[in-house]
């Protein structure tokens, strides 16, 4: 005899119903076939009305009593919907990457709220100009003014817009009804949509593309008709026409009666970007943003589900449009941070990306001028095609960099933040009128331990990562808890000029200040951007030349196109180098190659300062030479030797605690199941820490963390599935777990 298989079942796919699974008996003749997705009809409530809804999980053990528990009746035949195939996205995130299947939900339907369709009505007139005078004869006679307005409008003008009618002719509802009700006119009603997209007449523009750039849309597209869609990475040079080539595969894709979904970072969702796409799709393109409102977002949502647009433009969430024929997934700046959702469940878009793109038997494109190593890393083992652009084809030449070693600026006297020479570029720029962007290269976490006089950076003997300053004179390693006092010299060189590493973009703007008080300086940080819409002021403002210096963190370096900037300073490399995180160096690299590519993109060649205390390191020396693969060559030697990602996975267990004890000692148990599981699986693993995380306290909770790391992906889910496991049975402790992966 089988054992019993109970099913979660929703009933309706809206946030007001996601909070709420029914559980149903699944009955034999269904266990072989019902799945995840699959819509099925079940009775509903006391009158045990057949209602449809979808199963979201499947469970040996029932969560109420059996005898309370009504059965499945059948499962709706046809193909799965663009709901079915949601669900199937859900349940494969919170397989991979934790939380539950609620949470899962809400991520990937896009639509929070059910919002009022909005719709278009009008007054048409339905009898002719002799009928219609008889009746204007008689509510003159009756004095039926508000009638007499309305029939004598549409004697000159047959169709009126219902609003018109009523607001500015002042008949209300029930005049109107009474007159459709005598036949005199009728009012229809079409629906209509909250469109952000205004396209233009320039619809449909074509662009002369390169050979590289026609390969590499032949490949994908013969691919795609051979049934065989594949994986793609196009490593190509800023400039060098990336986004020409996304259009052209969305356009052949499109073409063949498929739907695409094109990703790019929020803070690169530019004006101009979009209307390259609109030109050539019409009004069967669409996009969606933080900055659209919730009647916007739902009508595209509704769009799409219809089959009325083919091609959605958006960040990571427009990863979640329903579409039902999706033959495309394209991610510009696919290295990007912001693919990466920090609320649980916290997915990478890339990897929901290849999942989507492989169940769905559609192409996945992705794109960058300095790929993630991951991506890279599987493009070198063949998971990936790989495509080079190396020809900049919007003109102009890359900018002279100049690399300054502040140990030598220190040696010299000069002890302020400007090294002589960015201050003598700075100078000369300044005296032509051209403008100037200057770059803190700043991550949140700077307390590091520096030496000024060599560039020495403590770091943990274990885990190659710099260790980072805790209060009572302690360093600690946030991998794997190793600690050390505060050294009080150097111990490279026995200098005493060794603390932490810190510097803000107020400190540099008061310094701007003081050196040039004629220089306009605009800041841009969190601080200067909290409002809506002011990142957007401060870029247009410096744009149209309002200020000549702009100073800001990360957002001022990411896909701006500036033509009158012809220097950028790169204030202080080694705040993000230095950082207690094994991607430092990869972050370095793709920060500094994205502030070198800022300048001269004008008619004027632009230069470069990179001011560091390491200007030997890899990651600086080969972003000056916007040399990529000389810098993957390097890091995958470390992140080999050091067994990170992409050579090896890497699980990080995030326990958050109101008692410290108590969180360690969960975290101690998370560990021992962790190497109980490794000991008995194939390949090879093993655990790091518990330790305190980089921020050991938020409001009074404790935070610790624990790392797997392993060379199969699946052994670590199975990891986080037996913590669940524990986590379930043992409901009691007041403690939150958080998974994160690579």
């Amino acid at each position: 005899m089988n054992s019993p298989l109970y099913a979660d079942i929703i009933i309706e796919i809206s946030h007001e119903h996601l909070d709420r699974p029914f559980q149903y008996i699944v009955p034999d003749e269904l266990r072989s076939v019902l799945r995840v997705g699959d819509s099925v009809n079940v009775p509903f409530g006391r009158s045990n009305k057949i209602i449809s809804g979808y199963c979201i999980e499947l469970k040996d053990t029932p969560d109420y009593p059996e005898d309370k528990l009504k059965s499945i009746i059948d499962i709706r035949t046809g193909e799965m919907c663009a709901e079915g195939n949601m669900i199937v996205l859900a349940w494969w995130m919170r397989s991979h990457y934790g939380g539950t299947m609620i949470q899962a939900l809400k991520t990937v339907i896009p639509v929070k709220k059910k919002m009022t369709v909005k719709t278009h009505k009008r007054v048409d007139l339905t009898v002719d100009r002799d009928a219609l005078s008889v009746v204007i004869e008689e509510c003159e006679k009756k004095h039926h003014t508000a009638r007499l307005r309305l029939l004598s409008a549409l004697m000159s003008e047959p169709t009126l817009p219902y609003e018109l009618v009523r607001d500015k002719l002042g008949v209300t509802s029930p005049t109107i009804r009474s007159l459709e009700d005598k036949g005199y006119l009728r009012v229809t009603e079409t629906e209509y949509y909250r469109n952000p997209v205004v396209t233009d007449e320039q619809a449909h523009t074509r662009y002369e593309l390169s050979s590289g750039q026609r390969d590499i849309i032949t490949t994908v597209i013969n691919d795609f008709d051979a049934a065989r869609p594949g994986r793609y990475l196009i490593h190509g040079i800023t400039g060098s026409g990336k986004t020409e080539v996304y259009i052209g595969i969305a356009d052949e894709t499109v073409r063949r009666g498929y739907q695409v979904i094109v990703l790019i970072p929020e803070i690169s969702l530019t004006y101009q970007t979009l209307l390259r796409f609109y030109k050539r799709f019409g009004d069967r393109v669409s996009v969606v943003n933080s900055s659209m409102t919730q009647g916007e977002r739902y009508d595209q949502y509704l769009r799409a589900r219809r089959g009325e647009i083919d091609v959605i433009i958006g960040p990571r969430s427009a990863l979640f449009t329903p579409f039902t024929r999706l033959g495309a997934i394209i991610i510009d700046e696919e290295h990007e941070t912001s693919y990466r959702s920090e609320n649980v469940p916290r997915y990478k878009a890339v990897n929901c990306a290849e999942y989507i793109a492989g169940v769905r038997g559609a192409s996945l494109v992705l794109g960058s001028a300095t790929p993630s190593m991951e991506s890279y890393y599987k493009a070198v083992k063949g998971e990936y095609k790989l495509f080079t652009l190396e020809e900049r084809l919007t003109g102009g030449s890359l900018p002279m960099v100049h690399i300054v070693d502040l140990r030598d600026e220190l040696r010299s006297g000069n002890r302020t933040i400007f090294s002589d020479k960015l201050r003598e570029l700075m100078d000369e720029k300044l005296s032509r009128g051209e403008q100037i962007m200057l770059f803190i290269n700043r991550r949140g976490v700077a307390g590091f331990i520096s030496c000024r006089s060599c560039g020495y950076v403590v770091k943990c003997p274990h885990c190659d990562v710099s260790m980072t300053e805790h209060r009572g004179g302690r360093l600690v390693c946030h991998y794997c808890g190793h600690t050390e006092p505060m050294p009080k010299t150097c111990p490279e060189c026995g200098s005493r000029y060794i603390a932490g590493f810190r510097v803000g973009t107020e400190q540099i703007e008061t310094e701007i200040a003081r050196m040039y008080p004629r220089a306009r300086a605009l800041r841009m940080d969190a601080d200067t951007t909290r409002e809506r819409g002011s990142m957007e002021e401060i870029l247009r403002s410096f744009k149209d030349h309002n200020a000549d210096i702009l100073i800001g963190t990360q957002m001022i370096v990411k896909g701006h196109d500036f033509p009158l900037v012809t220097l950028v300073g790169i204030l202080a490399a080694d705040m993000s180098l230095s950082v207690s995180d094994y991607r430092a160096a990869e972050r370095t690299f793709q920060l500094l190659t994205q502030a070198a590519g800022r300048a001269g993109r004008g008619e004027h060649p632009g230069e470069v300062v990179i001011q560091t205390y390491q200007p030997e390191h890899y990651s600086i020396v080969t972003a000056a030479s916007q040399d990529y693969r000389a810098f993957y060559n390097e890091e995958i030697e470390f992140r080999s030797l050091a067994s990170y990602p992409p050579v090896r996975h890497l699980l990080e267990i995030l326990v958050v605690s109101e008692d410290e004890d108590e969180g360690m000692r969960m975290a101690q148990t998370y560990k021992t199941i962790a190497d109980e599981s490794i000991a008995t699986a194939e390949g090879q693993g093993y655990s790091i820490g518990p330790a305190p995380a980089a921020i050991a306290r938020i409001r009074d909770r404790f935070r610790h963390v624990l790392y797997i790391k392993h060379t199969d992906m699946e052994e670590l889910v199975r990891i986080k599935d037996a913590i669940e496991t524990y986590v379930r049975n043992d409901p009691s402790r007041r403690i939150l777990t958080f998974f994160d992966f690579d």
